[in-house]
This record gives structure tokens, sequence and C-alpha cells, in this order.
């Protein structure tokens, strides 16, 4: 099975703490602080590797930790840094912070190497904090903490052009011949179960095009593996829908197109918007009795709303040239960039906040208890309160931090309004 999601844990390495000690020299009756530094931890980074085109290492392998820093030693030596974990994953593999589900990196286009969670700063050995009034300092400054983070991957295929259609309407067969791709081709019903990348290779440039496994209704509520395909068309700028306008499936090829698009607008509304061309296929298998044309159905009913139809062989290759140059200039036309998904949180950020302060208080003039401090505030800043996953993360950070063993001490009740930073909420446990 093609692997384009996984669920890992990464952690970064503490820092060494500082160490404790004092010259003890034969003729150095009075020796000062001599503690080391500790080193600092390893840090957690994402790097893209050209040769991986699946998630699959990692429905194996779920826990990724860099090494902490070693502590100081005497005679002013300092800890070794602790090495770093380099974690090599395929182009266009998107990160997530998996209880927010907010974005932290999409690793393609210039993304090529980031460092996710940087490790902890070593501790100041003693010798640091000697002054003319205490010049025997018996402290030093503990390691920072690690940072420990789960994340979601998910593989999206970096693709110009997505290729789809039921399954058995030869998109395959159209892929091994127009590309270098060489996919697996038979005459079954998701006969790919994998989404399959190519390259057309034209004149001027070409450009690439996927082969997203075939789609069935009610794909965009998870039925069957809609998601895990539906996902791979999420950066393409033209959509081909590719129809069996024969009719060897039994199927008919109008019902079949506007079938997929309410597929895609149900997953995602701006992806059915996206430039359209027709491949309709199987035209050597048309049964014609010079009375039902289904070619010229299908332009009577898509050419007026501005999606072109283009009657193909795979098999033969007839009228594929036409469909190439008509996508290529749809390309041309669209002159954008690939989509490339924006960062919505940094971790290194949040996690740095982590230890901030915050208070608790019952504020009497108007009823209400109030809960603030930079902790609360940067959380308020990542967190979708609107979506259910953002508000159940939101309770527990609540309970982890807490922050509710402080509303109950204070005397809150069920129904009490608490405030914060202009948010307000009834309590209820």
């Amino acid at each position: 099975m093609f692997a384009d999601r996984a669920k890992i844990y990464v952690r970064s390495g503490k820092g060494g703490d500082g160490h404790v000690s004092f010259r003890r020299e034969k003729y150095v009756p009075n020796g000062g602080p001599d503690g080391g530094d500790g080193g600092n931890g390893g840090s957690v980074i994402f790097e893209i590797d050209e040769g991986l085109n699946t998630l699959t290492d990692f429905r194996h392998i779920r826990k990724y930790c860099a090494k902490d820093g070693e502590p100081g030693g005497k005679r002013n030596c300092r800890g070794k840094n602790g090495t770093d974990i380099v974690i090599k994953v395929p182009e266009g593999t998107v990160l997530k912070e998996e209880e927010s589900g907010q974005i932290i990196a999409d690793m393609s286009g210039e993304n090529r190497r980031m460092v996710l969670l940087t490790g902890g700063r070593g501790g100041n050995g003693n010798q640091h904090y000697a002054t003319s009034t205490m010049q025997a300092p018996k402290y030093a400054q503990p390691g920072q903490p690690s940072k420990e983070l789960n994340i979601l991957m998910e593989l999206k295929c970096i693709a110009d052009v997505g290729l789809v259609g039921f399954p058995n309407v030869g998109k395959s067969t159209l892929l091994s011949r127009v590309t270098n791709a060489r996919p697996k081709i038979a005459n079954y019903h998701f006969t790919t179960l994998n989404p399959h990348l190519g390259v057309v290779d034209m004149e001027g440039g070409g450009f690439v095009i996927a082969d997203i496994p075939g789609l069935i209704e009610g794909a965009s509520e998870g039925v069957g593996l809609g998601h895990e395909f539906l996902r791979h068309i999420e950066r393409t700028r033209v959509i081909i829908h590719m129809v069996d306008v024969a009719g060897t499936e039994g199927r008919d090829p109008i019902e079949d197109i506007y079938a997929i698009n309410k597929e895609l607008a149900a997953y995602n509304e701006e992806i059915a918007k996206r430039p359209q061309v027709i491949a309709a296929n199987k035209t050597d298998a048309i049964y014609d009795d010079g009375i039902n044309d289904p070619v010229k159905r299908l332009k009577a009913e898509f050419e007026p709303k501005g999606i072109q139809v283009y009657p193909i062989s795979a098999v033969s290759g007839q009228g594929l040239n036409e469909l190439l140059f008509a996508v290529k200039g749809m390309l041309e036309e669209i002159n954008e960039p690939p989509i490339v998904f924006e960062a919505e949180i940094v971790p290194d950020e949040i996690l740095r906040y982590s230890n901030e302060p915050f208070s608790v208080t019952y504020d009497e003039a108007e009823d209400e208890y109030v809960v603030e401090g930079p902790r609360i505030e940067k959380m308020l800043g990542y967190t979708n309160l609107d979506s259910e996953k953002g508000f159940v993360f939101f309770q527990k950070f609540l309970k982890e931090n807490e922050i509710l063993d402080q509303l109950e001490k204070l005397g809150i009740k069920e129904g009490d309004t608490v405030r914060m930073y202009g948010l307000k909420f009834d309590y209820y446990k």
C-alpha cells in the first residue's frame, strides 16, 4: 500500500548542565571556581531526499530523538554538544502539529532543509558567577530543557496537472504513453493504488502530470481511499478529466464528470474551480451507428461551459498531441508557481514560551475569572477555537497547565464566566 500519511514523535536534545567545581592544585591554596559549561542539545532537522517517494519508513519508526548535550566538567571542560538528528522526507511532505492540525512546514520548492526544533542551550558552569563578593559560587546554570512535538506528515504530490477519472478509464495507459512513468496496467478496477508522476517533454518546456488513482462517489467523505487520493490533487494547476467515452464499463461519461466534480468541490471548493479539460478516451472502441455520437454529446454538454473536450485513444495515441498542447497552453496562461502551503505555526517560538508565567484571578467588579499572561496569549494566538480539534487542544492545555485547578481553588462554579484576552467562556466541568 502506498504510504502518504504518518504520525511521528520528535524531540530535540536537552542542554547539558553547568558544572560546580573548584581548582584543587598544589601551591594554589585559594583556587577559584572552574566548573565548565554544558554542551548544547542536538536539533531536529528535516531534509528533502530526492530518492524517496513515500512515507513508508515512518510507519515502522515513529520516534526520533536528538542527543542530549553532555554536562560540563572540572577544569573548565565544556560538555560535548548533542548530535543533531536529520529526518529525510520525500519532496511534497507537509508537516502539521498533530493536535491543532496547523501547518508547520511544506517541504517543497526552495524549502529543502529546515531546523524544526533547536536543541536546548547548555548551562553555564559556576566559573561565570564569581564576583568580588561571591568568589566561590556553589551553583551553576542547568541546561535548557528539550522540546518535543507530535507531528502529522502528509505527502501531497508535486505536479502541474492532475489526471482524474473513475477506475479503469485508461489513465495509466495515457501516462505511460506521454511520459517516462511506467505504471502497472491491467484490466481491473482500482489497479492503481499509488499516485504516479511523469514528466511530459515538449518543445519549449514540459510539465509534470500526476495520475491520481481512480475516484468513486463518496471519496470526499473518505469512502474507499478517497482522502488518501484527493490529497494529491491539491497542488495541481490544471485538471484533466478522463472518461471512457465508449462506455465499455457501462458508465455514462457525462454523469462521471459531474460526479467527480462534485467530489472535488466537497473536498476543496478551490480545487473544483481550477481550469479543466476533458479527455474523451477509447474513441477507437466507439460503436458508430451514425445516430448517437458520444463525443458530440460531451462537447454539447461541457464546451458551452468553457470546458474543452478532446477525443483521444490512449492505446493508439490518436489525439494526444492536441490534448497535450492545449494543457501546456493553459499552464502558460496561468503562469503561477506550484502551490506551496504557508506555515501557520513555528514550533520553536511556541515551545520557547512554554515556561512563561501566567496568572489566574477573580475580578469582583465584572464577576469574572481572569486568566492572562504570555503563555496564555501565545497559546490563543496559534489555536483555532472554531474547530473541534482546536477546542480539544485548548481544553487539554488548560488541564495540563493546572489552570483548571487554580480556577477551582478560587471557588469557580459551573456557569461562571472565564475571560482570556477578550474571549469569554462559561465554565462547565
